[in-house]
């Protein structure tokens, strides 16, 4: 199943369907069948996710065109983030290749949906994209096997990275870069793990500005792949529902090129996984 999070006339609303051809249905809050939103039915019981998705196909129709999507998840526990995680990508920074996962974290205040503006704020012209994949956390736990690690993960989503590229490189960690409010772009859908190959495997990731092929990768090129992702995360801290796994970006960024192709407003940044559709955001100016 896929799951939409979206706002409709000021109230949250989820919204699923059962495949990628098929229609939405759901409802928002205030209506009795509203289950909570995504964040509260991942949290929930095992079977949670399941249950709400057959209640909710039997829900009205929801035009997603007619709403404005929201990030899957609100306000994930943890916003994990690995740089790094595809060799072309360490080789065009001129790094050697990661024998542990770089990690670092992003809030939930940068995050932003579907269709909503990626802001190049006022202090920097250096706004890059990073076309990803995100895996959700369904089950928790501590010091997880590899063998075991997939059967903790509830589905995937996509990211753009959206990175402050001086402000990244102003200092030996990049956490300030990475946080910049609405430079996370996160959706459309959550879609449940059934329905993609396990972690995601040999699916092919594009970033597009402006219509132009920018980044193209499989997931097969990953140095960490999923199941080693959340295995090695786990030794440090508990993994808990709803917490997030941003998983990396293949080349083609363009704090590599010659010269350097930054999103500037008026652009819009697509990024596209198989069999989790196409997450776009237009480009936009700081305004306050």
């Amino acid at each position: 199943m896929r799951f939409a999070s979206f706002r409709h006339k000021g109230r949250n609303g989820l919204a699923v369907a059962a495949g990628a051809a098929a229609e939405f249905h759901g409802c928002v809050s205030g209506n009795p069948r509203y289950p909570g939103d995504l964040d509260t039915v991942i949290a929930g019981a095992s079977d949670q996710l399941a249950r709400v998705g057959a209640e909710l196909l039997c829900a009205p129709v929801v035009r997603l065109a007619e709403v404005d999507l929201q990030p899957p998840l609100a306000r994930p526990g943890k916003i994990i983030c690995i740089g790094l995680n595809y060799a072309d990508h360490a080789a065009e920074a001129g790094l050697a290749l990661p024998t542990y996962p770089t990690v670092f974290a992003r809030f939930a205040s940068s995050l932003i949906g579907h269709g909503a503006a990626i802001v190049r704020p006022r202090a920097s012209e250096q706004l890059d994209f990073e076309g990803e994949f995100v895996a959700v956390i369904g089950v928790g736990g501590r010091d997880i096997p590899r063998k075991r690690a997939l059967s903790h993960v509830a589905g995937y989503s996509l990211f753009n990275d959206a990175s402050i590229r001086d402000y990244q490189l102003k200092t030996s960690q990049w956490t300030v870069g990475k946080n910049f409010d609405s430079s996370g772009a996160f959706g459309p859908y959550f879609v449940s793990a059934d329905e993609l190959p396990p972690g995601c495997r040999g699916l092919r990731l594009r970033t597009r500005l402006n219509g132009q092929t920018v980044q193209d990768a499989s997931t097969e090129d990953l140095i960490f792949d999923v199941e080693t992702l959340v295995s090695m995360l786990s030794q440090a801290f508990a993994l808990s529902p709803g917490d997030i796994i941003v998983t990396g970006t293949p080349s083609g960024v363009g704090l590599a090129r010659k010269p350097p192709l930054w999103m500037k407003p008026g652009d819009i940044c697509e990024v596209e996984l198989e069999g989790l559709g196409t997450l776009s955001n237009p480009i936009a100016g700081q305004v306050v």
